[in-house]
């Protein structure tokens, strides 16, 4: 392959050059070979006239002396290329022949007779008088005598093939010289005009690897000559102009880039609070170490504690004393760990150390101690002396097989164990620690055969409007268990999710919804809808929206009494199969409700994109009203949103009159929580519509 254009260009003109030389040479030549043979075969034929004119009075003579005829034809001899001569009768029958030096060498004898026609004569039975060329030979064949009345025949033959050679040899020794030197000199002079001609194309293609090699755009092509080169010279210094422009506003980006991911790397990585690593953070470096460890068969210690008399703090001093404990935790912890001992805060006043170097029963009975012995000192804060303790949960790698769930769930275990001992103390992980295990295998078993046998029971919580009056209520699953007895969502729904159970039991629940729907219409004479809780697995279930609309054919279920309410982050995390299920779900009548909302997704753009009736705040800002300014501003900032895009507005977690009545002087319409009624079972709900004004009442009294 040519790798440049110099090099195509200069093989291509060489070639051409040569094979135009070559194609003018082969034709100089030719038309030399036709010249040679038009000249001899002339000269040939004005010789053979000469000598029949002199044969002419021998063959009229009678008899014929054929001993003249031979001196006359000795004559020939002198010919260097004469090949034979004979001389023929009236009948064309040969009387003399002389062979020339070009025959003899041919012949190789003298003694020529009629049957030797094979070795080269030619024959003349047929032939007409004149001069022609015939396999390397110029034949001159003449009558002697008149044309009328012919005498006889003289055939004069000459070789032409060796002069032809040789005068070609002769002529490309005298012109090579020549077409040599002036090919050599075409071929230099075209390669010094071709080099002259590319000359700004070089420079250019220097000047292009320059600015490659530096990286300097600032850098700009000159070329003065007027060629196509300098106008595309120009047009590259135009480029490089937007190229440094770009680069610099890219440099700039890419400088506001890098700080803004260093930002978000330490918010994605690092406790904003305490600036220790997060969950996230070191449950990937977690995976990682125990990925090791299981390569070289060493053991790693995870220690897990949370804070005993934490929520009494937080419930008593508010949130902001609670977060000054937790600051003072941490550096509390940290001075009792060398650098290579990695503590995090997993949330809440949750915290895990793992330990590096010694894993020995000895060094972590001694690290747990001092822990211990450390949180015996109470805290000193704005005054008070606040006394915080630990209860440790400690698990070693190899009896979780290196898995990092079971891991975690061994410490968890064991760190409760710590606290049902009496707190402030440590237990280390043993594998007869799997009672709660065997609870989860045995719920996860028999999911099957709860739903089958209908086993679980549908609670209803009433939402309320301001003026007390049930406007809805909220469907909620428990499960009685024939050996566990009831056993609460908060259990069993992770299983169910883990285990891809939760779609049966999503059609479950709005099956039963549906069926139970018309007791609660004949109690309630005002119009209610009851929410029915979705999941993240149960909106990537194509189905489901089948299974609704003929869930309510079968029961007539009027879709305006049905609303299905949905978790943030659950909706974002399916945001296309979402928007495509609930757009068909509220063309059919049901009203959308957007649950937790604050909670997850800090964006809220998309807000612009989906559709959805109700948004619901979340209680973990409703149970911070009275201690936090910070959730107030938060709350007020929600319902403000709620109010703009023109959305119902509930708050679920009241559990006292001071949070209902600041929400409801901030706009709140529907309210759910502890302060109106817990979740109660079917029969139950349908008494509370005729109580459940009055009893509101007396409470807003009370209150």
């Amino acid at each position: 392959m040519l790798k440049s254009i110099k090099s195509s260009l200069s093989i291509t003109i060489v070639g051409a050059v040569l094979f135009t030389s070559i194609i003018v040479l082969w034709l100089a030549i030719n038309e030399h070979e036709k010249l040679y043979v038009g000249a001899v075969s002339k000269d040939l034929s004005t010789l053979t006239r000469h000598f029949s004119s002199e044969l002419t009075p021998i063959l009229s003579a009678a008899p014929v002396r054929a001993h003249r005829i031979d001196q006359i034809l000795s004559e020939l001899q002198g010919l260097d290329n004469l090949v034979y001569a004979r001389v023929f009768n009236q009948s064309r029958q040969p009387l003399a022949t002389l062979v020339g030096r070009a025959g003899r060498k041919q012949f190789q004898t003298d003694g020529i007779t009629d049957e030797e026609q094979g070795l080269g004569f030619v024959t003349v039975h047929s032939r007409q008088t004149g001069t022609s060329v015939e396999g390397g030979r110029v034949i001159s064949f003449e009558r002697i005598g008149s044309q009328a009345v012919p005498q006889g025949y003289l055939m004069v033959v000459n070789d032409i093939s060796g002069p032809v050679q040789n005068s070609r040899r002769n002529l490309l020794w005298q012109t090579m010289p020549l077409v040599l030197v002036g090919l050599f000199s075409t071929i230099l002079a075209c390669l010094y005009l071709l080099k002259r001609l590319l000359s700004p194309l070089y420079s250019l293609s220097h000047f292009t690897r320059l600015v490659r090699e530096n990286k300097d755009y600032s850098l700009r092509f000159s070329d003065h000559s007027d060629s196509e080169v300098r106008r595309l010279g120009e047009d590259i210094n135009s480029l490089m102009e937007a190229m440094e422009v770009e680069l610099t506003i890219n440099q700039e980006q890419n400088l506001t880039l890098v700080e803004q991911q260093e930002t978000m790397t330490r918010l994605a990585n690092f406790d904003s609070l305490t600036g220790l690593p997060n969950r996230q953070f070191v449950m990937d470096n977690l995976r990682l170490e125990l990925a090791r460890s299981s390569r070289t068969e060493q053991d790693l210690v995870l220690m897990f504690f949370d804070l005993d008399g934490f929520k009494g703090i937080n419930d008593s001093l508010g949130h902001e004393t609670g977060d000054l404990i937790l600051i003072e935790v941490a550096d509390r912890v940290s001075s009792l760990l060398t650098e290579s001992d990695l503590l995090a805060r997993l949330g809440g006043d949750e915290f895990i150390i793992i330990p590096d170097g010694d894993c020995s029963d000895t060094s972590i009975t001694n690290l747990s101690n001092r822990l211990i012995t450390a949180f015996s000192q109470p805290f000193e804060l704005r005054g008070l002396e606040l006394s915080v303790g630990i209860s440790i949960g400690i698990a070693r790698a190899s009896d979780a097989d290196y898995e990092l769930s079971q891991l975690m769930s061994n410490a968890d275990l064991a760190m409760y164990r710590s606290k049902a001992k009496g707190r402030g103390t440590y237990t280390v992980f043993t594998p007869d620690m799997v009672d709660a295990y065997k609870r989860k295998l045995s719920l996860a078993n028999s999911m099957d055969q709860a739903v089958s046998n209908s086993e679980f029971v549908v609670y209803y919580q009433p939402k309320v409007a301001g003026t007390g009056r049930i406007i809805g209520f909220e469907a909620l699953i428990r499960w009685q268990h024939p050996e566990l007895g009831l056993v609460m969502p908060g259990e069993f729904i992770p299983i169910a999710e883990q285990g891809g159970k939760i779609s049966a039991i999503t059609r479950w629940v709005i099956d039963r919804v549906c069926q139970e729907l018309s007791v609660l219409q004949q109690q309630i004479d005002s119009r209610f809808r009851v929410s029915i809780n979705l999941s993240g697995h149960d909106l990537r279930d194509a189905g489901l929206f089948d299974t609704i609309h003929s869930v309510f054919e079968r029961y007539q279920v009027e879709p305006e009494y049905i609303e299905f309410e949905v978790t943030e982050s659950a909706y974002l995390e399916n945001f296309a199969l979402s928007n495509k299920f609930f757009r068909r779900v509220s063309n059919m009548g049901c009203a959308i409700s957007l649950d937790d909302f604050g909670t997850g997704y800090s964006s809220l753009s998309y807000l612009t994109q989906i559709s959805i009736d109700t948004l619901k705040i979340d209680r973990q800002f409703i149970c911070k009203l009275e201690t936090s300014e910070r959730s107030r501003l938060v709350t007020g900032t929600i319902i403000d949103l709620a109010k703009r895009l023109s959305l119902t507005i509930c708050a679920e977690g009241i559990e006292n009159h001071r949070q209902w009545e600041y929400l409801l002087e901030h706009g709140v319409e529907h309210f759910q929580g502890y302060l109106f009624s817990e979740p109660v079972p079917l029969a139950e709900a349908t008494e509370l519509s005729q109580t459940f004004a009055r009893d509101t009442s007396q409470r807003m009294a009370l209150g």
